[in-house]
């Protein structure tokens, strides 16, 4: 049940940010089926993709302090809109952008659903 959840507050992330930025940060078709499938298809990316790249990255990331974590999300947010019809990207900056909204509204979404009553 937190999985399907955390997939609607993933979902909801992804289509807020599209509609909310009047389409410059990302474009999503609409809330069914294209924002739910990217959320999906959102975890699974993170979850297969985004550690072996990653780990593969370690020195550029050292070197930046950091901050090259932040072009790997929006590689993953490119990868997303590359496989999932109905979702675009606008472009480098404004992916940026809102792979660190989306990530930052999932988190906290994944956080108040995960406390114990």
């Amino acid at each position: 049940m937190k999985f399907l959840l955390r997939m609607v507050i993933s979902a909801a992330a992804i289509f807020g940010v599209a509609y909310l930025s009047g389409g410059w940060l990302l474009e999503v078709d609409s809330f069914w089926p294209a924002a739910v499938v990217a959320a999906l298809v959102f975890a699974v990316v993170n979850a297969i993709v985004k550690p072996i790249v990653s780990f593969l990255t370690l020195p550029v990331t050292f070197l930046t302090l950091g901050l090259f974590a932040l072009v790997i999300n929006a590689g993953m947010l490119y990868l997303v809109a590359a496989v999932v019809d109905g979702v675009h990207t606008t472009g480098f900056i404004q992916t940026v952008l809102a792979a660190i909204i989306i990530s930052i509204v999932s988190s906290i979404g994944g956080a108040l659903t995960s406390k114990d009553d």
